[in-house]
């Protein structure tokens, strides 16, 4: 039988601060703050909590426990806490053992755990500053920092940069060694310590610089290179001149944290449990800039690291699209709404290398997932040889990706005329007759949204549907065509994309975007083209997942109409394989300047297909 491991004595950590309120308290320590308020006895109870969590010995039992100065040491000395009113003292506690007021500090002791404001002592020794503001075992972790004995590299050992490095790493308690390394070029800095080694890199220069994520030395090196190259002043970020005193300094400190929190085995700064921005399985990159001084931890969604499951909705496929998207150090331009209207539909807008794309959805959020595979797919095709933009298809995980691939292959297979009043069907895919036109009418989704075109054209639309199979509609309206399941849902979601489309071009009068699933090779449209490009019920399952819904909604809500095409699409797309025989098979750079968005977008679960046969 495991013996428990021994009890600390609790104690507040070091650098919380205690503000006493009317009617309570605010306590703030690293990274994490508390409010007590209720009741004007708590600013009182503070102050008995305060000297037993002083940390002396005096103070051995733990809060909400009687405390006495019986196992006071002889020679112990007192010690204060932040917001304590004064040091502890052998003398015995009065207020000790009534059982209102332990029940009342205890109280008030759990939620300063729960809030990872106090530390366990295990000896007498006072826990350091830091890492005792955030390690569990402040002691284990000095002593890890202790042995770690970091060697600093440059390419001059008397570099400014290299040295403020190192007094950091003093300051944090290690003991480094500076050494030079002519293979490093001017303005790098790399730092290893521990057993295997870790190792941080950092940069600098007159518009700015980075800090690396704690890695292998070898993968350090090559992370300072890759980020040199993708930082550089001419990729349009640089300003000239002389950097700020300060910018060396506060490349160093942050260096010489992340590489200590690695070797005590405390939590990374830029971890992702602390910034929504970041994304687990990759490397956060700390850029500083200079006009203003200032510095962010930045996901770096083509840096090393593992494939990324799919995102499991939509807010989750959202935030791989920010990082695929980052101004600093993603691959594309992310797609935003910018002052474009949001009303009757949602527009967003970003660049891509063939010109700008609008992309529209019935809300902002399906807008801007559309229009980022959208931009995506062009970005492919411009950077991998021999690759055309239609026959690349991505997605937000394998789902997101087919379903976007069937319906593609099902409308160029049918080459409709884009004229809805002679629309007939024609090609590989066979229709089994119209659609009864009162199955969509009396849908409101479809009523809405055609409701909607005709206000902007100033007559009513005439849909033109087609039933391909049991499952699978094919619906025409002013040219834009959608496949869905149902006739409600394809005339919906053609009426949206013929309605974005227009108010595309309205924003653009000299541009006309084409109809909404453009079809046009990218190395065939020219560079001042407009792209549009529309929401598909492919996104719906994204959308709905982990939603949950009132039973009362019918699907004149968008919600309840995008958890019934999640429902539906599984048989859509059983439909449109029987319908086009589409295969599919995973997209494979054959270009070097491909390889960097091809690790991004596998790195974020992103999905990316080619019919099966194409190119790979």
């Amino acid at each position: 039988m495991t013996a428990e491991p021994a009890a600390g004595r609790p104690q507040l950590r070091p650098g919380v601060a205690v503000t006493p309120l009317r009617e309570g308290l605010h306590l703030r320590g690293r990274g994490t703050s508390l409010t007590l308020e209720g009741s004007r006895a708590l600013p009182v109870l503070w102050e008995v909590l305060s000297a037993r969590l002083a940390g002396g010995p005096a103070a051995a039992a733990a809060p909400g426990q009687p405390a006495t100065g019986a196992e006071a040491s002889p020679g112990a000395s007192p010690s204060t806490s932040p917001g304590s009113p004064g040091p502890a003292t052998g003398r015995p506690d009065p207020t000790a053992g009534h059982p209102k007021l332990e029940a009342a500090l205890a109280t008030v002791t759990a939620r300063l755990r729960e809030h990872d404001l106090l530390v366990d002592r295990f000896d007498d020794t006072e826990p350091p500053a830091w890492p005792g503001s955030v390690a569990e075992r402040p002691g284990d972790a000095a002593a890890a920092i202790a042995a770690a004995h970091p060697v600093v590299v440059a390419a001059d050992p008397l570099d400014a940069t290299a040295l403020a490095l190192a007094r950091a790493l003093t300051r944090g308690g290690a003991e480094p060694t500076v050494l030079a390394d002519p293979s490093l070029p001017v303005g790098q800095v790399l730092v290893l310590a521990g057993e295997p080694p870790v190792a941080v890199g950092l940069r600098y220069d007159a518009d700015g610089g980075f800090v690396t994520a704690p890695a292998g030395p070898a993968r350090a090196r090559a992370d300072l290179a890759a980020l040199t190259e993708r930082l550089r002043p001419d990729s349009g970020q640089g300003h000239g001149g002389s950097a700020p005193r300060a910018l060396p300094l506060l490349l160093a400190a942050a260096t010489a944290q992340r590489l200590l929190c690695a070797v005590a085995g405390l939590p990374d700064p830029g971890d992702p449990a602390d910034d929504p921005r970041l994304l687990p399985g990759r490397p956060a990159v700390l850029v500083a800039g200079t006009r203003p001084l200032r510095s962010e931890h930045r996901p770096w969604a083509a840096g090393p690291g593992p494939a990324a499951a799919p995102p499991e909705d939509l807010d989750a496929a959202l935030r791989r699209v920010a990082a695929l998207g980052d101004p600093r150090l993603g691959v594309f331009d992310a797609p935003a709404p910018g002052d474009l209207p949001q009303l009757p539909a949602a527009l967003v807008t970003c660049r891509t290398p063939d010109g700008l794309l609008v992309a529209g959805a019935s809300r902002t959020d399906l807008a801007r997932l559309t229009g980022a595979v959208r931009a995506l797919e062009l970005r492919l095709a411009a950077v991998d040889a021999g690759s055309t933009a239609p026959r690349v298809t991505v997605g937000a995980g394998t789902a997101h990706a087919l379903g976007r691939a069937l319906r593609r292959a099902a409308l160029a297979a049918l080459a409709l005329p884009t004229d809805p009043r002679t629309a007939t069907a024609a090609g590989a895919v066979p229709t089994a007759g119209a659609a009864p036109e009162a199955g969509w009418h009396e849908h409101p989704q479809a009523r809405h949204w055609t409701a909607a075109l005709a206000r902007r054209l100033g007559h009513v639309a005439d849909p033109t549907v087609h039933r391909l199979a049991d499952s699978a509609h094919l619906a025409v309206v002013e040219g834009s065509r959608a496949v869905e399941a149902t006739a409600a849902d394809a005339v919906a979601v053609a009426a949206l994309g013929a309605l974005t489309r227009l108010a595309a071009r309205e924003l653009h009068p000299a541009r006309d975007p084409g109809p909404a699933h453009d079809r046009a090779p990218a190395r065939d449209l020219a560079p001042n083209r407009l792209h549009h490009t529309a929401f598909s019920g492919a996104a719906a399952p994204l959308a709905a997942a982990g939603r949950h819904l009132p039973d009362w909604l019918d699907e004149g809500w968008t919600g309840r109409w995008l958890a019934g095409l999640a429902d539906r699409e599984a048989e859509l797309q059983a439909a449109l394989h029987r319908l086009t025989g589409l295969r599919t098979t995973p997209w494979q750079p054959r270009s070097t300047a491909a390889r960097p968005l091809a690790d991004a977008l596998t790195g974020c679960g992103f999905t990316v297909l080619v019919p099966e046969g194409g190119h790979r």
